[in-house]
């Protein structure tokens, strides 16, 4: 597959949309993921609603187009999501980028479709979704 075929306009207007999810410490949950195969890293600040779903986040990408693009649909969509429902849609998305599996269920992944025929890639596409794991288990759970 062209790399020019990855970085499509779309992928890469993605990238513009992090900075209305700037780090934010003051948050009390915090994860963080590094992938192996490229180095990239994220960083997620998390507060929860009252149901100990996702209410507010923050983001600190250094990590590649396809990471940066893959932040920014988790963001969009991650609002009203608790551990549960963030953990399934990281195995589904693991399981779309290492299989014949369909294309995991999370809005705007198809964006991210080019980047499957990347292993390289893989690791950076699931930084948002492994740091946000990381954060909502170190919280308390809700009562």
């Amino acid at each position: 597959m062209n790399v020019a075929r990855l970085y499509t306009p779309e992928l890469l207007g993605l990238t513009v949309e992090l900075a209305g999810w700037p780090p934010m410490e003051n948050l009390p949950l915090h994860g963080s993921a590094r992938s192996a195969t490229c180095g990239s890293t994220l960083g997620i600040d998390l507060a929860l609603d009252e149901g100990g779903a996702i209410d507010c986040l923050g983001l600190r990408v250094r990590a590649c187009a396809v990471g940066q693009a893959s932040a920014a649909i988790f963001a969009r969509h991650a609002k009203g999501r608790d551990l549960a429902a963030i953990t399934s849609a990281h195995d589904r998305i693991e399981g779309w980028l290492d299989a014949e599996a369909p294309i995991a269920e999370w809005p705007d992944m198809v964006l991210l479709a080019p980047a499957r025929e990347f292993p390289g890639r893989h690791g950076a596409i699931l930084l948002p979704w492994k740091a946000a794991i990381e954060a909502l288990s170190s919280g308390p759970v809700p009562s």
